[in-house]
């Protein structure tokens, strides 16, 4: 009943944020440099945080050892990209068993199975959670993991969540009410996470919402729906941010010309959006349609173990500054670095970090 009657007393307020250019304003203290880099959130999950996960599962590990040996590949991660000149950090997400998993986990309303594997991609497979019942979220999720990696920093660390349409895109979610009245109680649990965050000091969070291209329905007639619930739902999330809270979020591989308008009215600080395959063609899309929002087109194709070149990297970011004005533009890889091995991890974001700093001395930009 408590969260039925907290959707009923939502109004029009609730899903706005401050104007964009007065948050701008509010967070130029940053002080991030001319095209920015940064990640998208998830580092290598090498073989030794698996097997940790695993012998915490099996009563093996204790808790509190559990978490010790998190938070040291966390140091380990933040030193790393310290080290490799990264502009804003992540923590790299080494507790995390899966995006929608982890959150499914620790909210009320959910449950999650021991074996109920289906094919993702390829050969990977993920365990779906179940969404049967009503959401909210009865402790914080991932405050103490970011404060933790912010201590280590003077560089901000993104706070990292999960958007409600993903959310709701990869479980299995009851069916007996309307998809977009689940996806505002999910939003909601989200909200209180975001303002938890703000409250501990995190100044740059990322909601991503890889999955808002895939569920738009196929049919034309039922696609503004979906997309007036799965924008709302992100707008709910986020609406309650302080203009100085930078919000980002992530869109994967897709025909973004297809909603980016729905994209624009997300009203997130920052976009990343893979590019690197389709060599930018999305910035086409962006400036064709007026997007006049901080955008991280990808230049590093994470699906492959290859690690791009220089040379490669810098062409890519011209062709960026090309078509987005170049104080609005990120540089970033195209998704998280989950599946992929430290080795080529860390080529690939040192070539990325040497090229953004080739680029940065031909582009004239005030620092925001």
């Amino acid at each position: 009943p408590a969260v039925r009657a907290r959707l009923d007393a939502l109004d029009a307020t609730a899903f706005a944020r401050a104007p964009y250019d007065a948050r701008v304003a509010a967070q130029e203290d940053l002080a991030l440099p001319a095209l920015p880099t940064t990640t998208i959130g998830s580092f290598p999950q090498t073989a030794d945080i698996r097997r940790a996960r695993a012998r915490l599962v099996k009563g093996e590990l204790t808790d509190a050892a559990y978490r010790e040996l998190m938070r040291e590949e966390i140091a380990r991660v933040i030193r790393l990209q310290e080290e490799l000149g990264l502009d804003v950090l992540v923590h790299g997400e080494p507790e995390r068993n899966d995006m929608v998993q982890y959150f499914a986990e620790l909210l009320d309303g959910f449950a999650v199975t021991q074996h109920g594997w289906v094919q993702s991609y390829g050969s990977r497979c993920t365990r779906p959670s179940i969404l049967w019942g009503d959401v909210s979220r009865p402790a914080p999720m991932t405050v103490e993991w970011s404060t933790y990696a912010q201590s280590l920093s003077e560089k901000p660390v993104k706070g990292m969540l999960t958007g409600p349409v993903t959310i709701l895109a990869w479980s299995f979610v009851r069916d007996d009410q309307p998809l977009g009245d689940t996806a505002r109680q999910v939003a909601l649990a989200l909200r209180d996470e975001i303002g938890d965050l703000e409250a501990a000091g995190i100044r740059v969070i990322q909601v991503d919402e890889p999955a808002l291209r895939e569920l738009l329905p196929l049919k034309r007639a039922d696609q503004p729906a979906y997309l007036d619930w799965s924008v709302g739902s992100f707008r709910l999330a986020t609406g309650g941010a302080a203009p100085a809270t930078q919000v980002h979020t992530h869109l994967c591989y897709s025909e973004f010309g297809v909603v980016i308008d729905a994209i624009r009215e997300l009203d997130a600080d920052v976009t990343s959006i893979e590019a690197a395959r389709s060599r930018m063609e999305v910035v086409g899309d962006l400036a064709a349609s007026g997007f006049d929002h901080g955008v991280g087109p990808g230049v590093y194709d994470i699906h492959s173990p290859r690690v791009p070149s220089v040379e490669e990297v810098r062409s890519l970011l011209e062709r960026a500054v090309d078509g987005v004005p170049a104080g609005r533009l990120w540089v970033n890889p195209d998704c998280g670095l989950k599946t992929r091995g430290y080795d080529e991890t860390v080529a690939s974001l040192a070539n990325i970090v040497e090229a953004t700093r080739s680029v940065r001395e031909g582009v004239a930009v005030p620092t925001a």
